[in-house]
């Protein structure tokens, strides 16, 4: 659709977005489809735990980098209006009578976007009295009447059956109704560690298996791999680049789990062996949360594949990650024994875990 056969000039979609599903992203698409410039506006009282602002201000990002948005919560808004130097209007809560909730989204068009819609984007019967208080109120601040037609699209969810309540009960069962870029942020990441030779992938592989999900491999030993074995201290970084941003694809294909071998601590553990530094930001990186952390024990014969060190060297790492783990008040479950009984331990540990978030 060209820009000069669009039906209106600024459309207007308001949502708490806890988490963008794909009814919302139907009503964002019908607002770019039918006008030249679109507003998001998103906000909630209380929050709702895994869709905080950052996550939903990311997510409208990285679907929809050309839309204007507005992704607010209690903390962030007093400050925007001191910058501002506009007077601040209260945030209202989730169960606020319609006529205060109205104002607050029509003041934050007026006063805070500087724009005027003439268009809602809605999937609600009260999209009309919405459109209704919008218009009456941009008419009052303009000083001249001001209509806002208001597009209702699957009131009766009937296309896209889905809530946003029903998601956050159980995202995994909902999976369908969420673009992987926003079921990823949903996905527990597990982060498997050991020292050379203690099967680390191997049980990586199989544990995603079991799970059927994705798992992420090891960047560092690919790279490694790729270079010939000669690697120098600015690879590091690299590599702990690289195994976060790969984790972050992988996540958009998982399935409840990621399954990670190894993370960005292997990397300062190689960094700060073979040349005495570790780049700020991989320190940084290594400080990236895991749902649940294994370490392999070193419980096995030494396998040498032309690549490793030795059994020493393995004890060695081995003994570092526990004591990095236990400094930094990380849990961590100790995986023994043949390949089959580890990936059942780790099973117990996520199945209980499961049934406590349940």
């Amino acid at each position: 659709m060209s820009q000069a056969s669009k039906r209106f000039r600024h459309g207007l979609v308001v949502g708490k977005f806890c988490p963008l599903h794909r009814g919302h992203m139907a009503l964002i698409d019908a607002a770019v489809a039918a006008c030249d410039d679109v507003l998001v506006l998103s906000y909630t009282k209380p929050g709702f735990a895994g869709c905080e602002r950052a996550l939903r201000e990311a997510w409208l990002a990285a679907l929809y980098p050309d839309v204007r948005r507005l992704v607010l919560d209690e903390e962030m808004l007093p400050a925007l209006c001191r910058e501002r130097g506009i007077v601040l209007l209260p945030f209202p809560d989730n169960d606020a009578p319609d006529a205060v909730q109205r104002r607050f989204a029509s003041w934050l068009c007026w006063d805070l976007c500087d724009v005027a819609p003439d268009a809602v984007f809605t999937s609600e019967d009260y999209g009309d009295g919405f459109a209704a208080a919008l218009g009456d109120y941009l008419g009052e601040r303009s000083g001249r009447p001001h209509r806002v037609a208001h597009v209702c699209l699957d009131p009766a969810r009937t296309r896209i059956p889905v809530s946003g309540t029903a998601v956050r009960r159980d995202p995994h069962a909902h999976r369908e109704f969420l673009d992987p870029r926003v079921y990823a942020s949903f996905v527990e990441r597990i982060c498997l560690l050991g020292g050379e030779s203690s099967g680390k992938t191997t049980l990586a592989a199989a544990l995603a298996e079991r799970l059927e999900t994705a798992w992420v491999p090891e960047v560092g030993r690919a790279r490694w791999e790729e270079q010939g074995g000669r690697l120098v201290y600015a690879d590091m970084r690299a590599i702990a680049v690289d195994q976060l941003a790969l984790e972050d694809r992988l996540a958009q294909q998982a399935r409840r789990w990621l399954v990670c071998d190894s993370s960005a601590l292997t990397t300062v553990f190689y960094s700060r062996h073979d040349y005495g530094a570790v780049d700020p930001l991989v320190r940084e990186l290594a400080l990236r949360p895991y749902a649940h952390t294994f370490v392999c024990a070193p419980d096995f014969p030494f396998v040498q594949d032309g690549t490793r060190r030795d059994a020493a060297f393995r004890d060695r790492q081995h003994r570092w990650y526990l004591d990095r783990l236990e400094l930094a008040g990380i849990p961590y479950t100790l995986l023994h024994g043949p390949l089959d009984a580890r990936i059942e331990q780790a099973l117990d540990v996520l199945q209980r875990a499961d049934r406590a978030i349940r």
